[in-house]
């Protein structure tokens, strides 16, 4: 193995990102060498590409960004047990402490020392990547490296639509991008009745209708209020699921609930929002924040769904090799994409 690795970096406090040639990280004896496949381009990305406000006060320059990715392990620390060399993984990108009470409670997604491979630390747009062996998540065979790639959205979609029963349930999704649309599959595969998914972008409710068996609203253009008579639901959707960020995407989901309705909130709105609390009071409307993944009990999940079924390879729109990174974050920063993978290989 060479002691050098191709990687795209954050290089300079501007928009961006740069092809660079780094030191093949060296692992400590609770770490595994990974080599990367597949990679896939996530929101975030986008942001630290845009270097926007969030980005400059997070982000420290230089960094190996990335952080969805699937790859082999090529090494492996002296401590580490139960993985073998040549094994086929992803990972949990969220570096945990291990000293807080919720970590030590088992909770680790709510550790509030947690550090994000790609966003604090160095990351997996590159051939090769250190990943504490905690982290690794072995692929079945089932599961290829491409779908590899984007499990941890695809974590996020599942930790989101199973933070409620959903069986025989009527669910409002807001936002059809990526996560939102494998979001609707997920809650179509576990039993859902209706799913209606609403976006402005129509070439995502497109995307949305050919991945998932679900009702696509442009609300730009349809009530939602007749959608849901065309599917005589009286009383209203009973679980949303919002992933837009949009203040005017949640005040529709408040609207359209029952009483008693529940949300799980994934979006992130842009700065301070108004709420018309008084209104989610009255309808006694449980709301739950949703950050990341359950480790590892929504990694556990999803793959057993992909291996019963689950379908979400529709979402992936763009495939690009990773010396074509330039076209692959245009087509994500185009806003009409699904979800873009780089190929390593």
């Amino acid at each position: 193995m060479t002691n050098q690795m191709k990687a795209l970096a954050k290089t300079k406090p501007e928009p961006g990102l740069w092809m660079i040639h780094a030191p093949v990280p060296e692992i400590g004896p609770d770490d595994v060498l990974i080599k990367i496949n597949k990679t896939g381009i996530c929101g975030t990305d986008i942001h630290i590409w845009n270097w926007d406000a969030w980005a400059e006060r997070t982000v420290p320059v230089p960094l190996i960004t990335g952080h969805e990715f699937a790859g082999e392990i090529v090494e492996i620390g002296r401590n580490v047990e139960g993985l073998e060399i040549g094994q086929r993984c992803s990972g949990e990108g969220h570096l945990i402490g291990k000293k807080s009470r919720q970590s030590r409670a088992g909770k680790f997604h709510l550790d509030p020392a947690t550090r994000g491979i790609g966003v604090n630390e160095q990351g997996a747009f590159a051939q090769y990547l250190k990943l504490p062996a905690f982290n690794v998540v072995p692929l079945p065979d089932a599961i290829d490296d491409e779908i590899g790639a984007i499990l941890d959205p695809l974590g996020n979609a599942v930790h989101t639509a199973l933070s409620f029963d959903l069986v025989g349930e009527d669910v409002l999704i807001t936002g059809a991008g990526p996560i939102g649309i494998m979001a609707a599959a997920v809650a179509r595969h576990v039993g859902a009745r209706h799913v209606v998914i609403t976006d402005i972008n129509q070439d995502r409710l497109d995307l949305a209708a050919r991945v998932a068996d679900v009702v696509p609203v442009n609300v730009a253009r349809q009530d939602l209020k007749e959608v849901e008579t065309g599917l005589r639901m009286k009383e209203g959707f009973d679980v949303g699921l919002e992933m837009s960020g949009n203040q005017q995407a949640l005040d529709q989901m408040v609207e359209n609930l029952v009483m008693g309705g529940r949300i799980a909130l994934l979006g992130i709105p842009p700065g301070k929002s108004p709420v018309d609390w008084s209104r989610i009071v009255f309808k006694a409307i449980t709301i739950k924040g949703v950050y990341g993944r359950e480790i590892f009990e929504t990694w556990y999940k999803m793959i057993a769904m992909l291996e019963n079924g689950l379908d979400v390879r529709g979402v992936i729109t763009h495939r690009f090799k990773v010396d074509d990174f330039v076209q692959g974050f245009d087509a994500m920063r185009g806003g009409s994409s699904g979800k873009v993978v780089l190929d390593w290989t």
